[in-house]
């Protein structure tokens, strides 16, 4: 049937390659009756590629050696208009978006001649009658399944397209009874179902040998509403397979107008009637703008403005050329196309993939691995395992607790299920509570990464965050060891630390601005990143009346970190310092400050008197009592110090130590 439209000098095996490379998959080619025959695959979203009609377009289009034949042509350019012919037609469903008609009075219906029972053999199609061979044989060139009524059967003189009502019952030409359901698609004469709409015509409506007068029916149907009732029916047809996919809704009309000149050509009768149409809903046009050098970029090869303009009018399409590229209107038959890119396929499809040069990759790439936020979490989830915490995992909804954020702050879930899924975790720290309480209470060493939520002024906000509870032992007794070490303070403020070490971020400690009122309120400390620029939570003791409220130890410290905070510079550069060869040298001082300075003050001057020769500050003792006076603190200080690629003298270290003292005086610090 394709060398009905086209002439062409390709044989069927490159025919079924040609196909094959613009997407309609070769799979086989069988001799019937003398004539090779394509087995061809068509993708789900492509039913014009089920007609031989659409299947010479896409063959026109991509070899320019081709030519349409006159009946090609004429197939493209069928123009019908539709009247009253005095038959009721209505459409009561969206599911059918036109329906047309036509009469045929003192019909022939006897058998078909030789060449078109030899097209439907060759289609594997069973050839019947005349009136039945001539709608299959359209539908396999159109791709518009057909349907004939005995007119004479048809009572009122009417036909109601409309959904099934509970209890309605058909008899299909298969000769089986099948009782609908509600929402399965019917046409209906003025008193009964007659046919499944776009599967199966009634049997008591089929046109046989005693029909004298039939009805032609022509509609479009949407799959929405065919492949539900062919599923639940268990029934296939040619037409449901057609109507699943997508079938022309502009070709109704052009079908009945080609079935009316095949049966002229065949028996000298013309239709009684002119076609009827009645229209519900109209097809949707989709107009794209189509930018050639973004077609350009996505194929990988050169393409022309001109023969992008000649392969999509090739296909159908409607092309004008704008500012910025080509406005493309697809065609009625093409309901996939949706996007630019499905249009930039049709011109690689037409083009042809196997053009596309086989170059070498060109551009960056990232590294593997996590990045962004991902990998400020990943980093802290390792941080803490290689500290010695144990990660625990708790819902994201639960109870009031005395460690949320802000009681003010809770989000409340609309239809809990539960009182004890009430609200949106407002901290982590109440999970690692209920974990260290289900462990004993006692030598619990935890930490929980995950998302906490709290009311914002105007929206609520979410956030990745970081918590941490220790008490208890740091490590199991042993015999070596009988007196191990608790957990305290600085035991978070490490663990901190080495957070911030393994981020890149240096972390610095302060009082905070506003207590928390889940921490002691004189220990604890502000967490600081970004040069003491950016707070990203708080540390310490948990208050004594929390820890009695949960029966927690006194002697517990938590902390909870903002994690996304540490993603505002996920960039920072850092810097790779050489190894020095030459030995250190170390320098110790005691000096007395008084108990209200912060450590950090202190140290900050250390570094800074120092410079760069400064390796490492420990701080090493902490004296009060015999010989200091109240107030006031000895604190024992080494200074490791270090030149590169050459020794440094004492001279010089004492040198260093020297500027270090007189800038601890600026604080007021004396030497002991």
């Amino acid at each position: 049937m394709i060398r009905e439209l086209i002439e062409t000098s390709l044989s069927a095996e490159q025919v079924g390659d040609m196909l094959t490379m613009l997407g309609f998959e070769l799979e086989g080619i069988e001799e019937v009756e003398g004539e090779p025959v394509l087995e061809i695959k068509v993708v789900a979203n492509r039913g014009d590629g089920l007609s031989s009609l659409g299947l010479a377009r896409e063959i026109l289009a991509k070899d320019p050696e081709s030519k349409p034949t006159e009946l090609y042509n004429r197939l493209s350019s069928l123009s019908v208009s539709s009247s009253d012919i005095g038959f009721s037609i209505t459409i009561e469903s969206d599911f059918c978006s036109r329906y047309a008609g036509q009469i045929y009075q003192n019909v022939q219906n006897g058998e078909s001649p030789a060449w078109l029972q030899q097209r439907l053999r060759q289609a594997n199609q069973r050839p019947i009658s005349l009136l039945v061979d001539l709608t299959n044989y359209v539908m396999l060139e159109m791709g518009q399944p057909l349907h004939a009524f005995d007119l004479d059967k048809l009572k009122g003189s009417a036909i109601v397209v409309r959904e099934a009502r509970a209890g309605e019952k058909l008899t299909t030409l298969n000769e089986v009874e099948h009782a609908l359901r509600d929402g399965d698609l019917l046409i209906c004469d003025a008193e009964r179902p007659v046919a499944l709409a776009g599967i199966m015509g009634g049997l008591e409506t089929e046109v046989g040998a005693s029909t004298r007068n039939m009805f032609l029916e022509s509609a479009h149907f949407s799959s929405d509403a065919i492949r539900p009732t062919r599923r639940a029916l268990n029934i296939s047809t040619e037409a449901s397979y057609r109507f699943e996919r997508s079938v022309d809704p502009l070709g109704v009309t052009r079908a009945l107008a080609r079935f009316a000149e095949l049966y002229t050509s065949i028996t000298g009768q013309n239709p009684t009637s002119d076609i009827t149409e009645v229209v519900r809903l109209q097809p949707e046009t989709c107009t794209l703008n189509l930018r050639l050098d973004r077609t350009r970029a996505l194929l990988g090869m050169e393409v022309s403005d001109v023969e992008c303009e000649t392969y999509l009018t090739k296909l159908g399409f409607t092309v004008s050329t704008n500012a910025t590229g080509q406005t493309v209107t697809a065609p009625s038959w093409r309901q996939d196309i949706e996007l630019e890119e499905d249009l930039i396929e049709e011109v690689g499809r037409v083009h042809g993939y196997d053009k596309i040069p086989a170059l070498l990759p060109e551009g960056t790439i990232q590294g593997g691995g996590v990045f962004g936020l991902y990998r400020i979490i990943e980093t802290a989830k390792k941080s803490m395992l290689r500290c010695g915490l144990d990660q625990m995992w708790s819902h994201s909804l639960r109870s009031e607790s005395p460690l949320d954020f802000n009681p003010l702050r809770r989000i409340e879930v609309r239809n809990p299920h539960s009182p004890e899924l009430r609200f949106l975790r407002s901290s982590l720290l109440a999970g690692l509570a209920e974990a260290a309480l289900k462990n004993g209470g006692k030598n619990v060493h935890v930490f929980e990464i995950g998302k906490v939520f709290v009311k914002g002024d105007f929206e609520h906000d979410e956030s990745p965050e970081l918590a941490i509870l220790v008490t208890g032992q740091l490590e199991t007794p042993h015999f070596v060891q009988k007196d191990v070490p608790n957990a305290d303070f600085w035991t978070v403020k490490g663990i901190i630390e080495e957070l911030g070490h393994l981020v890149q971020d240096d972390v610095s400690f302060a009082l905070p601005r506003l207590p928390d009122h889940r921490f002691h309120p004189t220990r604890q400390a502000g967490i600081m990143v970004d040069d003491g620029k950016l707070w990203v939570g708080t540390m310490g003791q948990i208050h004594p009346d929390v820890a009695l409220q949960l029966g927690l130890p006194e002697q517990t410290f938590m902390a909870e970190v903002d994690l996304l905070v540490f993603f505002q510079n996920p960039d920072r550069p850092f810097t790779l310092t050489p190894l020095s060869r030459n030995p250190s040298v170390r320098r110790d001082i005691a000096v007395v400050f008084p108990t209200s300075l912060p450590y950090s003050d202190i140290e900050a001057k250390i570094r800074e008197r120092a410079g760069s020769v400064l390796e490492k500050v420990t701080l090493f003792d902490v004296y009060t009592g015999t010989g200091i006076e109240p107030g006031m603190q000895s604190l024992g200080i080494a200074m490791q110090l270090r030149k590169m690629n050459e020794n440094m003298n004492d001279v010089e270290a004492n040198a260093v130590r020297d500027a270090v003292v007189a800038g601890l005086a600026e604080l007021g610090g004396r030497i002991r």
